[in-house]
């Protein structure tokens, strides 16, 4: 039995037509009536009943017809795998993070990828959160790594690497250092460093003071968690981190639960395509490289 047997085997099934069958699959009808016969002497069966104007399945031929279609499907699922794996041969990929996000997990992915697939080439590019959402929806990027409040964005496949709270950070001699439990209303009363708008981390803080009607004043903006911990460091602003964020500086920093911010940071991979063969392969490095906790 051959994968050519069963195809005009199903040809003349639908097409109800010996004629009509060898057009579809460009051969002539002698040689697909002599394939169907020697398909027939192998089954020892007559998969048709013939008559002067019309063809129709035998009984043997209805029981036979899904197997052969299953069977054609099957060939032409591994037909369609290894096309998908040749096509990452070349190509480019576009990914985004969120600025003054060092995820190192992120960049090993991207060198695994790199290494069993050098044709494509890959682009990394820096924004924040919101823009990237955008970016990937419009399709201009493949797979970004962002911050998100409470829940990944609708309509978007995502990965979800992390979910933590917010902590406020101060140095040691800070006058809440002594708290491990804070309100919005006790930070209301001093200078607040935060990312800025349009980050994870923010959206969940400006979330959280909106529903408590608390209104901080935001006195410093920085994209990076280095530079928000150093301007807290000197004293000029309470920093506002996540749980994982705020362990990096915990030797010169103390941390403080703020207990009425419920809404978690989410640290996320989000894609629109789950098709693309490059994306899935890099999620499948992307998997692998954070089976360890990565902080938000």
């Amino acid at each position: 039995m051959e994968l050519r047997q069963l195809e005009y085997f199903v040809a003349v099934a639908e097409e109800r037509n010996f004629t009509r069958a060898a057009e579809r699959v460009h051969i002539s009808q002698s040689g697909v009536s002599a394939q169907i016969r020697q398909l027939e002497r192998e089954l020892g069966a007559e998969l048709f009943e013939r008559s002067a104007r019309t063809v129709t399945l035998s009984v043997t031929g209805k029981a036979a017809l899904e197997h052969a279609r299953a069977a054609l499907a099957a060939v032409g699922a591994v037909g369609q795998a290894v096309g998908e794996v040749t096509d990452l041969i070349r190509g480019r990929l576009t990914v985004g993070m969120v600025i003054g996000c060092t995820i190192t997990p992120l960049f090993d992915a991207l060198a695994g990828f790199h290494r069993a697939h050098p044709g494509v080439e890959i682009s990394l590019l820096e924004d924040n959160s919101d823009r990237l959402i955008e970016a990937v929806r419009a399709g201009t990027t493949d797979l970004a790594l962002i911050g998100a409040a409470g829940s990944t964005p609708e309509g978007l496949e995502a990965l979800t690497i992390i979910s933590e709270r917010l902590v406020a950070v101060f140095p040691p001699d800070h006058p809440l250092a002594d708290r491990p439990h804070l309100t919005l209303a006790d930070l209301a009363a001093h200078p607040i460093a935060c990312m800025p708008p349009g980050t994870g981390l923010r959206t969940v803080f400006d979330r959280a003071c909106l529903a408590r009607d608390v209104h901080p004043v935001i006195a410093l903006e920085a994209s990076a968690a280095d530079a928000i911990a150093d301007l807290t460091t000197r004293g000029l602003a309470v920093g506002i981190l996540s749980e994982s964020i705020a362990t990096r500086y915990r030797d010169h920093l103390t941390a403080s639960t703020i207990d009425d911010v419920e809404l978690p940071g989410l640290l996320a991979l989000i894609w629109k395509d789950p098709r693309n063969p490059a994306v899935r392969e890099l999620l499948s490095h992307t998997r692998r490289a954070f089976a360890r906790p990565t902080p938000l």
